[in-house]
């Protein structure tokens, strides 16, 4: 089991089924489970209100003062890490396009099976992917909702 920090709104967008893929500029031979960390900061918050995102999710998607910060809010399964190409970039649905960083050289991370939390569970989360304590394991283990 790994962790993955992603900011906020996007942490939550991976936690309702939103967004399947994280865009990164590094790439990883890492396959399995990841915890999704919402990172403390604030700095994006209200994109998702600017962007447009809150109408078509609206119900799914919380107002952006009530998305947590710092803490795991979902488990996912990394199932593929892809070097994006203009030909990769075309392919993906423009509902998911709106959610990441595509371009070509950068690496678009495949989540499947995600399984929101049922309540956030505070975590400090690192860089990179990173190792969960036993602890956070547990705490996270016992907050895991039916996939979605």
């Amino acid at each position: 089991m790994r962790g993955l920090t992603v900011l906020q709104p996007w942490a939550t967008l991976i936690a309702i089924g939103a967004k399947r893929i994280e865009t990164r500029s590094w790439p990883t031979s890492y396959r399995g489970p990841v915890l999704i960390h919402a990172g403390k900061s604030r700095e994006y918050l209200h994109v998702a209100v600017f962007a447009g995102w809150a109408g078509p999710l609206w119900g799914r998607f919380p107002k952006p003062e009530q998305l947590p910060l710092g803490a795991v809010v979902a488990v996912a399964d990394l199932v593929d890490c892809v070097q994006m190409t203009e030909a990769y970039i075309a392919k993906v649905p423009m509902d998911e396009r709106r959610f990441g960083y595509y371009l070509p050289g950068r690496y678009a991370w495949h989540l499947a099976n995600v399984r929101a939390l049922d309540k956030p569970v505070p975590a400090q989360g690192q860089r990179g992917l990173w190792r969960p304590s036993q602890e956070l394991l547990k705490a996270v283990e016992s907050r895991v909702q039916v996939a979605t």
